[in-house]
């Protein structure tokens, strides 16, 4: 996965008959630090993101396999998630227990 913030849309008057309705957006791809890197991409959004979004991304296999209805598509980018809140830890530094009320399990 990587992190992409969208710079704006992709009209289409054509496309691929599985992913009619999908909206396509124009995103930046980023690194770890939230740098651009690369040059601009065109992404299936699942998520309903906007412009500006800072937005988590799959690549390949898994991109067409985040599509609601069809799983055999020619999907190669997927925005899969909207970043709400980040944080990032010193280099190294890791927390692996989670805490009480984040999740369903504890």
């Amino acid at each position: 996965m990587l992190f992409g913030r969208v710079k704006g849309n992709a009209i289409c008057t054509i496309k691929y008959p599985n992913i009619e309705g999908v909206k396509l957006l124009v995103v930046q791809p980023l690194n770890k630090r939230l740098e651009p890197i690369g040059v601009l991409q065109v992404a299936a959004d699942v998520v309903h993101a906007g412009v500006g979004d800072l937005c988590v991304m799959v690549r390949s296999r898994e991109a067409a396999l985040a599509m609601r209805d069809e799983k055999f598509v020619p999907i190669d980018l997927a925005l899969i998630g909207i970043v709400d809140e980040l944080e990032v830890k010193p280099d190294g530094e890791f927390e692996y227990a989670l805490k009480a009320g984040q999740n369903r399990y504890t």
